[in-house]
């Protein structure tokens, strides 16, 4: 990935990164190719530079799933929710599978408890959001090295967690709760009733995931819904964990945030709404800035996150890609924030 002057590109080059608006809207996606038309526009808009792709110093990205492996995943979800809420079919049970399939990838891979991953912050519908939150939760609850028969529970709890919300009348994707009216508020709290009362006949799902599915909006605090409790056993404040940090991510019922804004609420919560050990085991194997994020260091300096360093999530390797005047660097190299003391990120551009 290089930076480029817009008056520099030619046609057909390949975005590195994608061109988004200051709301985190997405205009033009990463890896979409440049058509002369689309530089005309982006001449227009007022943007100068963006990231083209590279074959020097590409950002190195870890993750849980390949990413054809969760494309997969979520069609699947997609197709077996949407056909029950239109026809009240019985092949809710295969989904089961689904979060298996989850644990099973999770299970066999010996390099994933050890790893630093690259958790992006995107646009996404409640179905890539189920994916993405059955596997955060699934590698903690391995982490803990918690019995296979209530990761299962907890994986399929995941995967129906939201789906209360396709019975509300309004998207919830990008709107903040408290700024809802009083009735879409309302039904917003009443989604995880909404599931239970879908699955309530389901012979297939246990009592226990049912359980985690009705209280994953509880907070220890008392300030969560629908029960206002705080008695919330262990594979319940998993997914309460992992499903408030997506959401914050993918900003549904939130206004969408920064990978690091996510990663600072959740060390704000700890011990107050959420469990401290869990928060801490989500936070150990998140990249706080991942791989291809544009910062500006202390030094005034351009870096892009080409690399993660193990054990300390905060402290990337970058490529820096504009001086201190805010030139560009004509020999890009490599900072590795574990070796400079000195310079730490001062902000985050994209």
């Amino acid at each position: 990935m290089k930076l480029c002057k817009i008056t520099e590109l030619v046609g057909k080059e390949r975005l590195a990164r994608p061109i988004m608006t200051d709301d985190y809207r997405e205009l033009l996606a990463a890896g979409s190719v440049l058509k002369p038309e689309y530089i005309s526009k982006i001449v227009q808009m007022g943007i100068t530079e963006v990231f083209i792709e590279d074959e020097g110093l590409s950002p190195e990205q870890v993750v849980i799933l390949r990413e054809d492996v969760g494309a997969l995943f979520k069609e699947k979800v997609r197709s077996v929710v949407e056909r029950h809420i239109y026809s009240d079919n019985d092949e809710l049970e295969e989904l089961t599978a689904t979060a298996d399939k989850i644990i099973t990838n999770i299970l066999e891979d010996d390099r994933l408890i050890e790893q630093i991953f690259d958790i992006q912050e995107r646009s996404a519908d409640i179905y890539e959001h189920s994916i993405s939150v059955c596997t955060l939760a699934v590698l903690i609850a391995v982490k803990k090295k918690l019995p296979r028969q209530n990761i299962h529970d907890l994986g399929v709890a995941c995967l129906f967690h939201d789906i209360g919300l396709r019975y509300l009348d309004f998207d919830c994707t990008n709107v903040i709760m408290d700024e809802l009216s009083g009735r879409k508020r309302d039904e917003y709290k009443r989604h995880p009733v909404y599931a239970c009362l879908a699955l309530e006949n389901e012979p297939w799902i246990s009592e226990k995931s049912r359980n985690i599915i009705l209280r994953h909006h509880e907070r220890l605090d008392k300030s969560g819904f629908p029960l206002h409790i705080s008695d919330i056993d262990e594979e319940t404040q998993i997914l309460q964990v992992c499903d408030t940090f997506d959401e914050m991510i993918c900003g549904i019922c939130c206004r969408r945030s920064r990978v690091y804004e996510a990663v600072e609420y959740m060390k704000e919560s700890r011990n107050r709404l959420f469990s401290e050990g869990i928060v801490n085991l989500l936070l150990d194997f998140t990249a706080v800035y991942p791989s291809g994020t544009v910062v500006f260091l202390n030094t005034g300096e351009m870096g892009v996150v080409v690399k993660q360093n193990r054990q300390f999530p905060e402290r990337p390797i970058l490529r820096i890609v504009k001086d201190a005047e805010g030139n560009p660097v004509k020999d890009e190299y490599l900072c590795d924030l574990l070796e400079v003391h000195n310079v730490y990120i001062d902000r985050v551009l994209l």
